[in-house]
């Protein structure tokens, strides 16, 4: 997998200087877009919107991730497997496919060029109307940063567990064979919680998680064409769907 997901890529362009809060509502509406019509058409406009998003935000081929040989060999397991009940069946396997990797590039893109202190804050921003149904947005927003900050650093240390787990012998001195399943269960927890018990260390000693939500975030005149983009793209699909 690429060294870069869930990392902002350097670097600055049009979309890296857009309020969060916008590359929100277009993951958003096109989530909705893909539930509701998720015709061919549909999913090569909304391809080509990603593909044109990542060209305008200059995001380098090397951040792409390298998917391994299995997951495409599932896939293509998967596909095998409704071969038999029709082709029909294969056309909707090929589309719910397609509907979760533009999901998941829609997701990447939004963590390549967004740094993770402002998503937060954009969430809160976006959720205040449903404070006056006492829901706890703050906390909400609060659970999802903490999450996105922690991954990158788990991710790392599970490839470092890995990597020593590989070096360790596969039989024990007493000639026992070691259960990995639980060693490296074990010993994932035991890093998730060190790194959860560093991060709210570092969060109380920057005065509590209110901060995380107290950045100053708010929408400009670029989110504005940006989302009469995304609205025109939207109105493009739903035509798309009535005259097909």
């Amino acid at each position: 997998m690429s060294t870069m997901l869930l990392r902002r890529v350097p670097g600055t362009s049009v979309v890296h200087r857009m309020w969060a809060g916008t590359k929100l509502i277009t993951v958003l509406v096109i989530s909705l877009l893909l539930m509701f019509i998720p015709t061919w058409p549909v999913l090569g406009m909304i391809a080509a919107f990603l593909i044109g998003v990542g060209v305008l935000a200059r995001i380098p081929l090397r951040a792409l991730p390298r998917l391994p040989w299995w997951f495409w060999g599932l896939l293509s397991l998967g596909a095998a497997i409704n071969i038999p009940v029709g082709l029909e069946s294969v056309v909707r396997y090929g589309q719910v496919t397609a509907f979760g990797l533009l999901l998941l590039a829609a997701s990447m893109l939004i963590a390549w060029t967004t740094p993770l202190n402002e998503i937060a804050p954009a969430m809160a921003t976006l959720g205040a109307p449903l404070r006056k149904l006492r829901i706890p947005i703050d906390e909400w927003a609060v659970a999802v940063a903490l999450c996105l900050r922690s991954l990158p650093l788990l991710i790392e240390d599970l490839r470092i567990l890995r990597a020593a787990r590989r070096l360790r012998p596969k039989r024990r001195p007493d000639g026992m064979r070691n259960n990995a399943l639980i060693d490296i269960v074990t010993a994932v927890m035991v890093v998730a919680m060190r790194r959860a018990g560093e991060l709210g260390e570092a969060i109380t000693a920057r005065g509590g998680t209110g901060q995380l939500t107290a950045y100053p975030s708010r929408p400009g005149v670029r989110d504005a064409i940006a989302l009469v983009a995304v609205g025109v793209v939207a109105a493009g699909c739903v035509l798309s769907f009535v005259l097909l």
